[in-house]
């Protein structure tokens, strides 16, 4: 079985340059407090470290 991530959006969006607000949204969050499933690769990594001050990580 893969290994999963939780990932919660816990900061505003608001003033972030465009690049940090299309990672979250490639990530599937939309709204403050919202938590997504996502598979662990290296991909998923790489966008979470981008926005690693926004959001917070459960495995």
């Amino acid at each position: 079985m893969a290994k999963t991530l939780e990932i919660t959006l816990t900061k505003s969006l608001i003033g972030r340059p465009k690049d940090q607000r299309e990672t979250v949204k490639a990530l599937g969050l939309r709204k403050m407090h919202q938590t997504v499933v996502k598979e662990d690769n290296a991909a998923i990594r790489g966008m979470i470290n981008k926005v690693s001050h926004l959001v917070s990580v459960k495995e």
